[in-house]
């Protein structure tokens, strides 16, 4: 693909996929004022305040979601298939009789399912001849899920009184502290055991990132133990300096190993033990 209809492609997908999330998170304001007015601090935002026209809300949800989906029919069908799995799943989430926001454990898997969507998202913007590694597809939903079972934590522990929980996030009147931290215990592990599964077959050099990989993961998790920490918004989180330099190190370390051979790593970790 030529360089020049790369950057084209890509400058629109990702005006696609921000207008397709647009939508949907004007859908969640929308749906979720009048639980927010039990937050301490969501309650001043627009919706619950009052201070936005619930119609022209709806016909912003609509407006965006069908020029993100137009967007996309100029990049390939699949890429609209994705966006449109994308606007669904927003649908699902937040829309009654379904509302799997008020679910537990449903809450988590299908809010951090966008993370794949989006990652398919991207990589069809790219190509459309190939998939990508389902354990890369799985581990990111499960990573995902990782981090929004904390910002659940985080909440939890903030708002402290169960009624006032419950009339916040539904989905929370289930759990307790010991039961959110098994979750999350389960969440992390299963991401971690798919980023292994993809790493052993297709780039064995990224298991030297283990380590940074694992102190992201640590450090994040102490963010849920913090009074009314990042972990409950995210937008602050680059305020984090532990965090941002573990995130950077990180990603950096990646970066290098994608392309660099270490054959000393093939070395150690080759099978001792013949495969049947």
């Amino acid at each position: 693909m030529p360089l020049g209809e790369l950057w084209w492609r890509l400058l629109v997908g990702l005006l696609a996929c921000g207008l397709v999330a647009s939508s949907n998170y004007t859908l969640n304001e929308l749906i979720d004022g009048p639980y927010d007015l039990h937050h301490p601090t969501k309650k001043s935002r627009p919706v619950p305040s009052g201070a936005v026209s619930v119609p022209l809300a709806l016909v912003q949800w609509i407006a965006l979601g069908a020029i993100g989906l137009g967007l996309g029919y100029a990049i390939n069908i699949q890429f609209v298939y994705t966006l449109a799995s994308l606007w669904v799943m927003g649908c699902v989430y937040n829309i009654p009789p379904v509302r799997s926001k008020d679910v537990p454990y449903l809450d988590v898997l299908t809010e951090a399912v966008n993370n794949p969507i989006r990652m398919l998202a991207g990589w069809f913007i790219v190509t459309s001849t190939a998939l990508p590694p389902a354990s890369l597809l799985l581990c990111y939903w499960m990573v995902g899920c990782y981090l929004m079972a904390i910002k659940r934590f985080a909440e939890f522990r903030h708002l402290g009184d169960r009624a006032r929980v419950a009339e916040y996030r539904r989905s929370l009147a289930y759990f307790t502290e010991d039961r959110l931290i098994v979750a999350i215990l389960f969440y992390g592990s299963a991401g971690m055991l798919f980023f292994g599964a993809f790493i052993m077959r297709y780039r064995l050099e990224l298991i030297a990132t283990f380590p940074l990989v694992a102190l992201v993961m640590a450090r994040y998790l102490a963010l849920g133990f913090e009074e009314d920490s990042a972990a409950q918004h995210p937008e602050k989180l680059y305020r984090e300096p532990t965090l941002m330099a573990a995130v950077i190190a990180t990603v950096i370390a990646m970066g290098v190993l994608t392309f660099v051979d270490v054959p000393i790593l093939h070395r150690i970790f080759s099978p001792s033990i013949p495969p049947r």
